[in-house]
């Protein structure tokens, strides 16, 4: 019997993104390479957890991916479609299928606007469900991320560093999307906060049958929520293999630094 084919939502093939270096005058004599030839795919409501030290090029990674910032070379395909060939109405609705979900929650969202302008201003603009429909459709998507429907009147100042993640995790799935890029979702929340965080982004996975890039400097934190991992040095992935495999037999020396760094449990 054949094997089952694997369905890959995302596969990224050889991506590069670089920057200009200018001069004293402004003109470009050089370029500084982010990203150097990066590929993976990844599985249909699997989490791919993308760890490695703060400028290592994770996060250009994952916003490349996104078209945040446009990628230098390689190809970005998702559901087999090469995402930078898209344009007008199919990149709209891209937007809606790829969300990312940002490191600091009170910078990612905007003052001036109520929690429920926050969740249900682009389910209003991608016309996800009728206009009738959107105030409870907002307060459902409220309540699946651990709000309570007295706060969609509340501002971001109002809430804990933990509640503005969980109106951003909102955010984004308001739009049904299928692949979300979680760029370092915890890493500005209390230990015991996030863990919370965590174990609700798996409970929407579970749920919404969502897939994630996960990028963290943590190995510990990817440990809880990652299928598979993959180890970026200097804007290349080092090694890549199943979450089990990384952790117990890891063999890159980069790989075994950062296992050691997780105190009283990776030594040696």
């Amino acid at each position: 019997m054949a094997d089952k084919k694997i369905d890959y939502i995302l596969e990224v093939n050889d991506l590069e993104k670089a920057y200009p270096v200018r001069g004293a005058l402004g003109n470009v004599i050089g370029e500084n390479k982010a990203v150097k030839g990066v590929s993976f795919k990844i599985e249909r409501g699997k989490t791919l957890g993308l760890v490695g030290e703060s400028g290592c090029g994770k996060s250009t990674t994952g916003r490349s991916i996104l078209r945040l910032i446009e990628k230098t070379g390689g190809e970005v395909l998702f559901n087999g479609e090469d995402v930078y060939s898209f344009k007008g109405k199919k990149k709209r609705e891209l937007r809606t299928k790829m969300q990312i979900i940002f490191q600091d929650p009170y910078s990612s969202l905007s003052p001036r606007l109520p929690v429920s302008e926050i969740i249900g201003e682009a389910v209003k603009e991608h016309k996800i469900v009728p206009m009738n429909e959107v105030d409870a459709y907002v307060e459902k998507i409220m309540k699946q991320c651990g709000l309570q429907p007295f706060h969609k009147d509340r501002y971001p100042h109002e809430f804990s560093g933990g509640q503005r993640q969980r109106i951003c995790i909102a955010r984004a799935l308001a739009v049904n999307p299928e692949f979300i890029v979680c760029d370092e979702p915890v890493s500005a929340l209390d230990v015991s906060i996030q863990a919370q965080i965590i174990n609700l982004l798996k409970d929407l996975q579970e749920e919404y049958n969502l897939t994630y890039l996960f990028i963290s400097h943590d190995l510990s934190v990817v440990e809880h929520i990652s299928d598979d991992v993959a180890v970026m040095y200097k804007g290349e992935i080092v090694e890549m293999n199943s979450k089990e495999e990384i952790f117990n037999n890891p063999q890159q020396q980069y790989t075994k630094d950062l296992l050691a760094a997780i105190p009283g449990k990776y030594q040696g």
